[in-house]
């Protein structure tokens, strides 16, 4: 084999961590400033006030100086007491496991689930708030990445503020990657990072906060304060007046400036566009070779994520394996349910180009060949070039 597994890959083509891009690791190597210096202070309230913008949340959005499970289980202690009644929204090995979290609150837990390869329908949502008119609070991933569908969160959404619930949208590996925001999906809680589609390596939560939730926080007595997991003590941390609860993560605040420079720059409807061909070419090639979408509808397919079932016969791992160590690309894995029943390509960030889906199908049926298992590799790699050549 040609890569050690003790060698650098030569192209990560994950669902997370994702490469960073040149511009962000050249944020991350900016001077590391003293915290109340005011010139990272003013750094710190400017990249919250641009976040706003991005986000489209209420109110500024908080920062969390770790990554994305941070937020979500910060999230769960501080937006649900004792009282309140969930609906969890699960399509996923993710959405699932946020329960754990908001079990811990005392609150009654009331699960809508489909089988991982579908999505949640929102009419199906509305049927579960009418029986449960008690509901408080309803939370959901949008994209749930061990099995590479999206969830409609716009429509999900609409039905949930006609009820009059709070409502808690996961957007980890969806934001920045397709359209979403905190105003689209109607969220109060919207958790992101930007360690996915941003480019940005994993150590920042992004959260848009609605009033409501905060007023909810506020009078929830278990929300956690002096704690890391507290988003209540940041709640004013953006300004440059006022003091952080502890000493922020300044490299990544650095980084993450340069990230949403390029999003900015680029143009959101660019970088989702880029995200969405790259996804359509690598669909292309993989199901011209053969071989079949982990979701049960093309429609159900994510614009980051291309997962892959498994072929009969033929082990997830060693194939994974295989693509790295004969051509140096790495896929990622399954998770929980999903473990060794299907590949992830993840198209995300500065991964999102074109191109690299015609590596991922090239890799990815030049490994099963190698395997054993028939497949037709000059056919899935001219689709995926027809795909994008159709643009």
């Amino acid at each position: 084999m040609r890569y050690a597994t003790t060698a650098l890959p030569v192209l990560t083509l994950t669902t997370g961590p994702v490469d960073a891009y040149p511009a962000v690791l050249r944020g991350l190597a900016s001077p590391v400033l003293y915290d109340y210096d005011p010139a990272f202070q003013t750094t710190y309230q400017r990249v919250c006030e641009t976040l706003k913008s991005v986000v489209r949340s209420e109110t500024v959005p908080v920062l969390l100086h770790g990554e994305p499970v941070l937020a979500l289980e910060a999230a769960a202690a501080s937006l649900i007491g004792p009282g309140d009644v969930v609906l969890n929204l699960v399509s996923g090995v993710y959405a699932k496991g946020f329960e754990g979290w908001a079990a811990r609150s005392g609150a009654e837990i009331v699960e809508l689930a489909v089988p991982y390869d579908s999505v949640i329908e929102p009419s199906a949502v509305a049927e579960a708030l009418r029986q449960r008119p008690d509901v408080t609070i309803v939370a959901a991933c949008h994209h749930d990445t061990p099995s590479g569908t999206v969830n409609p969160i716009d429509e999900i959404g609409a039905v949930v503020a006609r009820h009059g619930a709070l409502f808690l949208v996961d957007t980890v590996s969806s934001f920045g990657g397709m359209p979403v925001d905190a105003a689209s999906c109607r969220a109060d809680m919207f958790i992101t990072g930007p360690n996915k589609c941003l480019g940005c390596p994993p150590a920042l939560s992004i959260l848009g906060v609605s009033e409501r939730s905060w007023a909810k926080m506020a009078a929830t007595a278990t929300a956690p304060r002096d704690s890391i997991l507290s988003i209540l003590d940041w709640r004013d941390a953006w300004r440059a007046d006022r003091p952080f609860p502890f000493t922020p993560s300044v490299a990544e605040v650095n980084g993450l400036e340069a990230a949403l420079d390029l999003y900015i720059a680029e143009g959101p409807d660019a970088v989702w566009a880029r995200h969405a061909l790259t996804a359509k070419a690598c669909r292309a090639g993989i199901l011209a070779m053969g071989l079949s979408l982990w979701p049960r509808e093309e429609r159900f397919a994510s614009p980051t994520c291309t997962a892959v079932r498994t072929p009969v016969g033929i082990d997830e791992a060693a194939l994974r394996a295989e693509i790295r160590a004969r051509y140096g690309v790495v896929l990622s894995s399954g998770r929980g349910e999903t473990l060794g029943r299907l590949t992830r390509i993840g198209h995300m960030g500065p991964t999102a180009q074109p191109i690299h889906a015609v590596t991922a199908v090239a890799a990815f049926g030049g490994a099963l060949a190698a395997l054993g298992h028939a497949v037709d590799v000059g056919r899935g790699v001219a689709a995926a070039l027809a795909a994008i050549d159709a643009g």
